[in-house]
This record gives structure tokens, C-alpha cells and sequence, in this order.
């Protein structure tokens, strides 16, 4: 198996478990917060997704799908274009409202097939290649793209989390 094979792995896992973090759930359901300041299943899911496409685009000279695909219209949000949900306040994290689940999971579907199709092409070298040199030491691809997908399954794991404490308090 090559790198790239895990990394999509890595990244189909994610987009398994986004769907199974927000299938079924309604508007509140979605948006519901388990204690005043924490996050939101919308809110984390959008904001996973968000940060893999801001990456990934960024780490392969690609547009940001939720600019160039309108994602940043449909969903509405009060927040400024290029907000990935980094630092958000309680209140920011308030603001991530969506209307239906679907629009969760076609952003997702969306960022995910294309990140699928930079990873297909990526050959070992490339991993080595840095794409961020604002940092000590610099970043290379196979770091950034490990650490996008590490965010993710963290995000996700935290949806799920979640998820779960919410249908229990119904049971």
C-alpha cells in the first residue's frame, strides 16, 4: 500500500462517519449543544469540512469549494467568507445554523471528491514538498495532509460524541 492509499483510507473514513454523525437529524438536532459552550454537531461538521478545503485547496493551488461553488450562499452563515470556525467564540459557533443535514454532508461530499482527486495524483516525492514555510520546521505536504486529516477524525469523533449524548437524553 502507498501513502496515498492511506491518506484516502484516512479520508473516506472521514466522509463515512460525517454521514453517520448528521443522517437523520433535523434543524435543531443538528444545532443542538450539549452545554452552553460547546459545539454543535453543525457546527463541527462544517467546520471540519471547512478546514480540509481551505487546506487541501491551498496545499494544491485549488479554489476553495465553498467560494468558487457557492457553499458560502446556500449555507447563509453570518460569518465572513473565509472563516473556517478556527478560534470561534461560543457565539461564533452559534451562528453555524444549517436548515437540513444534506447541506452538511453535499459540502462535505463536494470537498472530499476533491481532495480524492488532488490524493490520486499525488506521487511520493510530493509528499516531501513544502507548503508552508511560515512555520519551524517548515510544513511539507505529507505533514499538512496528516494533520487535516487528524483535525477531521478528531471533529468527527466529537459529532459522534455528540450525537450520542443527545439520543440519550430522549431514551
Amino acid at each position: 500500500m502507498h501513502a496515498k492509499d492511506i491518506l484516502i483510507d484516512g479520508f473516506d473514513r472521514v466522509r463515512e462517519e460525517v454521514h453517520a454523525a448528521v443522517e437523520g437529524l433535523d434543524p435543531r438536532g443538528l444545532g443542538a449543544r450539549p452545554a452552553a459552550t460547546a459545539n454543535s454537531i453543525a457546527w463541527l461538521v462544517w467546520h471540519l469540512t471547512r478546514v480540509q478545503d481551505d487546506h487541501v485547496a491551498d496545499a494544491f493551488g485549488l479554489d476553495q469549494l465553498w467560494l468558487t461553488q457557492d457553499w458560502e450562499k446556500r449555507f447563509g452563515l453570518d460569518l465572513p467568507p473565509q472563516d473556517t470556525g478556527y478560534g470561534h467564540s461560543s457565539a461564533q459557533v452559534a451562528k453555524v445554523r444549517v436548515r437540513e443535514a444534506g447541506l452538511l454532508t453535499g459540502y462535505h461530499d463536494a470537498v472530499h471528491a476533491q481532495t480524492l482527486t488532488a490524493l490520486r495524483e499525488l506521487t511520493a516525492a510530493d509528499l516531501d514538498r513544502v507548503v508552508d514555510e511560515r512555520w519551524d520546521p517548515p510544513v511539507t505536504l505529507g505533514v499538512r495532509l496528516v494533520s487535516v486529516l487528524s483535525d477531521d477524525l478528531q471533529h468527527v469523533g466529537q459529532a459522534a460524541y455528540v450525537r450520542g449524548i443527545l439520543q440519550s437524553a430522549v431514551a
